[in-house]
């Protein structure tokens, strides 16, 4: 409690740190809110400039961009089916649902409040468990037990979304593929590049998101206007009541255990652990049937989970100095400006800066939900501009979003390339989440996979010595063998 006290006392007796403070999570939430140029352009920016602060000023800036950018991106993804941040795009898929059903309010207030709680018990945790959660999850989690988790998620996210498990499982090997362009990580050989180097680096999952979700929706849209079906989404003010919330606890603590986990290991962050969330939030549902319909635990589950696992990447950085994702490597740029190395020592050498930087993400989630509510009552006003007047104005904000990103005319023609795939693939009962899982996951998934084999000397057999990894593949298998028998056992019931 005294090092918390000793980091909140410096914080705000600086106003230099204040207005920091108070800057950097502004422009977290303006900057994540647009696609493609999200909390990495904010932070690849303004690190140059951080040469000139103090390193706790420094390092300050990133925790709190990374608490406000993470949560930042969902308001775009709830209203206009657009994630700001790949992070995002599980809230998209019930909160885009929420806002047809005229519950564009409840969604972000439910948004706002897991991000808040989700980043705030992260925080709490965080400053009460750093070393000793660090090690304990480098040296119980290796490459072996990070393919075995990413399968695991990928089983069950194919199991559901699509109109057929089959159409699931299609979409989540569809991004599979997808992932497979650009080069191998094994040997660094060039792999459906077609004899262009612009392929070599692979495809970019956010120009696909930003296909998948935003384009197809204009075509959706577009087309609901020819054909005269087209309703306007009702703008909707209302907050989830505290027994919906309160309705919604369990999903709530395993969401937030579940994201602080996947933030504490190196290389996962707020990507996988959103994904996984939703995921683990239709395997234990009542009524799995409702997600990607509009359900208010989707949207809880995402949230909660992705700004949780902010919290857990600060530990392998400040404890070990492994950055856990793209921002923390950021952190681990402006250490090295400064002349400082993250390690077990960093908690006694400079423990002000530790604490401030703490305490200032502690507070960011806080202020996270009173921003928020303000947020909520005038942004979904969006909802009111006539749909031939937003929906070029999609298409131009995504199109800016995805030549931004790499500067690249190919991520541009990915995007239009994937929003008319999306277009006929909504049609025919397949899943684009499940694409999109598939595509983020692959990469993640293959590299483990690489890695881990070259550990076993190509022995497939090693996983059975690793009893996570093993726990993992089993529970992945059990939920494949489950969904192929469950539709027989319905047939064979009918007759």
């Amino acid at each position: 409690m005294s090092d918390f006290l000793l980091g909140l006392t410096n914080l705000v007796t600086d106003p230099l740190a204040v207005l920091l403070f108070f800057g950097a999570l502004i422009l977290g939430l303006f900057f994540a809110a647009i696609p493609g140029i999200n909390m990495l352009t904010l932070g690849a920016i303004i690190l140059p400039f951080t040469a000139y602060l103090s390193p706790t000023h420094a390092i300050m800036i990133y925790g709190v961009i990374y608490v406000s950018g993470t949560y930042g991106g969902a308001v775009m993804a709830i209203l206009f089916n657009i994630p700001g941040s790949a992070e995002n795009a599980p809230t998209a898929f019930d909160g885009y649902p929420m806002t047809q059903q005229g519950k564009s309010g409840k969604a972000i207030g439910a948004a706002v409040t897991s991000s808040s709680l989700g980043g705030t018990l992260s925080a709490i945790l965080m400053m009460l468990a750093a070393p000793s959660v660090a090690g304990w999850a480098v040296h119980a989690f290796g490459p072996p037990e990070m393919f075995s988790l990413i399968f695991f998620g990928l089983a069950v996210a194919a199991s559901v979304g699509g109109s057929s498990p089959w159409k699931g499982w299609i979409s989540v090997i569809l991004g599979l593929l997808i992932a497979t362009v650009g080069t191998d990580p094994a040997g660094g050989i060039p792999r459906f590049a077609f004899g262009t180097y612009y392929l070599q680096a692979g495809i970019h999952f956010i120009p696909l998101i930003l296909g998948f979700f935003a384009i197809s929706e204009v075509f959706v849209q577009g087309e609901r206007m020819i054909t005269k079906v087209y309703k306007a989404p009702k703008v909707g003010l209302e907050f989830p009541s505290l027994k919906e919330l309160f309705d919604l606890k369990f999903a709530i603590l395993r969401s937030w255990l579940l994201g602080f986990f996947a933030g504490v290991l190196p290389g996962i962050g707020a990507t996988l652990a959103a994904f996984l969330s939703y995921n683990e939030a239709i395997r234990w549902s009542k009524h799995p049937e409702r997600f990607g319909k509009g359900e208010l635990e989707g949207v809880v589950a995402s949230e909660t989970a992705n700004n949780s696992a902010c919290g857990g990447a600060m530990i392998p950085l400040l404890a070990l100095g492994l950055p856990g994702g793209a921002v923390t490597a950021m952190m681990m740029s402006v250490f090295m400006i400064h002349g400082m190395e993250p390690g077990p020592l960093i908690m006694v050498r400079a423990k002000e800066l530790v604490w401030v930087v703490f305490v200032a993400m502690f507070l960011a989630n806080l202020c996270i939900f009173f921003l928020g509510y303000i947020e909520t009552k005038t942004i979904v006003n969006l909802l009111r501009i006539p749909f031939r007047i937003l929906a070029p104005a999609i298409m131009l904000l995504a199109t800016i979003g995805s030549f931004a990103l790499r500067n690249l005319l190919l991520d541009v023609w990915v995007m239009f390339a994937a929003g008319i795939a999306g277009y006929f693939l909504r049609r025919s009962g397949y899943a684009i989440p499940g694409i999109v899982l598939g595509v983020i996951l692959g990469q993640i998934g293959e590299s483990a996979f690489v890695k881990t084999m070259q550990l076993f000397h190509y022995n497939l057999l090693g996983f059975v010595g690793r009893p996570i990894a093993a726990g993992l593949l089993f529970l992945g298998m059990a939920s494949i063998i489950y969904n192929i028998v469950k539709p027989k056992r319905a047939i064979q019931r009918a007759f």
